[in-house]
């Protein structure tokens, strides 16, 4: 299986993958991309348009499709994920696999001390009922550590804490 160099970040949305992506490209060779973004641009609609007009199951193929494109096509980048892309069958050839960990309150008061907190959440659709999003949170946990390669605990940790951390820690996989 070829190392291409990638950085993938996963965990839970909201953990901080998109920032934590932003602020390791301003202190590294590495550019950040985000596939949520990605798919955005694609289907030239936000993710919650996504869901509501075409369905989970539609997303989830299209992030199926970005994730062979990632695999032919992007080398020596930094990919933050959505939080269900996890389970693209190829995700380990793509590249090293990081887990952004966060237990699930902390990554609420995360959310919520934001500065743009409301529009954190109201674009999220899968946050709105926060009972199943901790089921979600808890189902998903063990998946995400199993598939980790590097976990960095971000709880308390300002993203350049973060950042610096999983540098580090991946220095012998890419």
């Amino acid at each position: 299986m070829p190392n291409r160099k990638n950085i993938i970040l996963i965990g839970f949305m909201g953990v901080g993958k998109g920032s934590v992506a932003r602020e390791l490209a301003k202190n590294s060779d590495y550019i950040a991309i985000d596939t949520d973004d990605l798919i955005e641009s694609m289907e030239n609609k936000k993710i919650k348009k996504v869901f509501k007009d075409e369905g989970e199951e539609y997303f989830r193929g299209l992030e199926k499709n970005l994730s062979l494109w990632l695999e032919k096509n992007v080398t020596n980048t930094l990919i933050s994920t959505g939080g269900g892309f996890y389970k693209v069958e190829n995700l380990k050839k793509i590249g090293t696999i990081v887990l952004l960990d966060s237990p699930f309150k902390d990554i609420l008061k995360r959310i919520k001390k934001h500065t743009n907190a409301k529009s954190k959440l109201a674009k999220r659709p899968l946050l709105k009922d926060l009972e199943k999003a901790e089921e979600l949170y808890e189902q998903r946990r063990p998946e995400y550590l199993a598939l980790a390669d590097v976990v960095i605990d971000v709880t308390d940790k300002s993203e350049l804490e973060c950042a610096k951390e999983l540098l580090k820690k991946v220095k012998k996989y890419v």
